[in-house]
């Protein structure tokens, strides 16, 4: 049984109007993706009151992106300096590394949605941006194109950028190895990196990236009982 398919199946048939449906997105969503929501809000509370903005490595449709958005703006409405910042290339995987397990989901191109998934996030931070406080702040920075290229130089020009928090899911090697070497001497004692694929036989590339980086200083690598992918460190 394809369970994705059950609940889309529901939710098509549901006679309740979408407005409805998102008010009440429990009863349309798998428990995978309360697990996922539910992990993201408690990794946002042990770093709310660390100095810094927030990036993520891999926004894909946005799902995460918004979570935090809306995590900080609710949590923590006048943190105008908190800012969420999102890296993809918003096309997939612009390559593979030999580091990398070549599956059947890893290729050039893997993760493409078949629809312009930039332009919805775009649109979905408008309508964002109408129901929060301190509206002529920039609270959500969307970075497009190889993150390879467009990290070291999204460093270099913002020079006063300090991260809280740090969200890998680029899934493979060369990306995430550019985000840990340029982000991880931006966090500060206390700051966290959460991490999606690590310890998993089918992406490599991410626990091979971290890994390999010796300057990361942490106690212990930490997890949540109820979500099997996320785990995450907090600097020492």
């Amino acid at each position: 049984m394809n369970i994705k398919k059950v609940f889309s199946k529901f939710q098509k048939l549901s006679r309740s109007p979408d407005y409805n449906k998102f008010d009440n997105f429990t009863k349309y969503t798998r428990r995978q993706t309360v697990a996922r929501f539910l992990a993201r809000y408690e990794i946002f509370k042990k770093q709310i009151d660390i100095k810094g903005s927030i990036v993520e490595c891999g926004v894909n449709e946005g799902m995460g992106l918004m979570s935090l958005a809306h995590f900080s703006v609710t949590l923590e409405p006048y943190n105008y300096q908190r800012k969420i910042i999102g890296f993809d290339t918003f096309e997939g995987f612009p390559s593979i590394s030999k580091l990398d397990n070549r599956n059947k989901m890893s290729f050039k191109g893997s993760f493409k949605q078949n629809y312009n998934s930039y332009k919805d996030i775009q649109e979905s931070i408008k309508v964002f941006n109408k129901n929060r406080f301190i509206k002529n702040k920039t609270k959500i920075t969307l970075v497009k194109g190889n993150a390879i290229k467009t990290i070291p130089a999204f460093v270099k020009k913002n020079r006063h950028l300090v991260i809280s928090s740090l969200w890998l899911d680029f899934d493979i090697y060369e990306p995430t190895k550019v985000a840990l070497d340029n982000f991880v001497p931006l966090i500060p004692k206390g700051g966290i990196i959460i991490f999606d694929e690590l310890n998993n036989e089918y992406w490599p590339g991410e626990t091979r990236a971290f890994l390999e980086n010796k300057k990361i200083k942490y106690s212990k690598l930490q997890s949540f009982p109820f979500e099997p992918n996320i785990s995450y460190i907090i600097l020492k």
